[in-house]
């Protein structure tokens, strides 16, 4: 690993020496981590977009890396940082009308509501109608408090680490998450009610 880390480091050197087309080496070494971030939370068909967001980004700020940490922990703040700004745009322009969902979510929904209960959802088998529903309330909340729950309660980084990639404080990464999780749980209660 040390090998590596330092591998990227002569690369990001030379890059920054003017050799700019060395940068296609990291690219092609970090595409797939970044892509695999993406692709996870966000819309199939904006993944390859915001992608060539996050490679720009990188370059332009490369004279910023440290070499502290491995570059794969750099390039993967910014691919979520890249996520948390998509999102940040879309809850502007939000009303996702629960009209738009087919009446088998809608019974879905209703019936996921009423049994509260993610063991009754696997049970039932229906792990793709709990990710659309999921993925349906989680685009109710704002970016901020999206990103922060996807980190820790889907893709399991501790508080610690969520806070790292985000560039914020342990203390506002517990807070934001048990608001977080309690609007989401207001949203779903509410959708019921309807």
């Amino acid at each position: 690993m040390v090998g590596k880390n330092n591998n990227d480091n002569e690369i990001i050197r030379r890059v920054l020496d003017g050799k700019i087309n060395d940068y296609e080496l990291l690219l092609n070494r970090y595409q797939s981590i970044v892509l695999k971030i993406l692709m996870k939370r966000l819309p199939y068909e904006q993944v390859e977009e915001v992608a060539q967001i996050v490679f720009i980004k990188a370059y332009e700020s490369l004279y910023t890396f440290s070499g502290e940490k491995p570059f794969k922990n750099w390039i993967s703040s910014i691919a979520l940082k890249a996520c948390f700004d998509f999102w940040r745009k879309q809850y502007k322009k939000k009303e996702i009308s629960i009209e738009f969902m087919s009446d088998g979510d809608r019974s879905f929904l209703n019936n996921a509501i009423l049994e509260q209960s993610a063991d009754a959802l696997k049970k039932k088998g229906q792990e793709k109608e709990a990710k659309e529903l999921l993925d349906w309330a989680l685009k109710k909340l704002s970016p901020e408090d999206r990103i922060v729950l996807e980190l820790i309660y889907l893709e399991g980084y501790s508080n610690k680490e969520t806070a790292n990639f985000l560039g914020w404080s342990n203390v506002n990464v517990k807070v934001r998450s048990m608001r977080a999780r309690r609007k989401l749980e207001k949203i779903l209660r509410n959708l019921y009610l309807k």
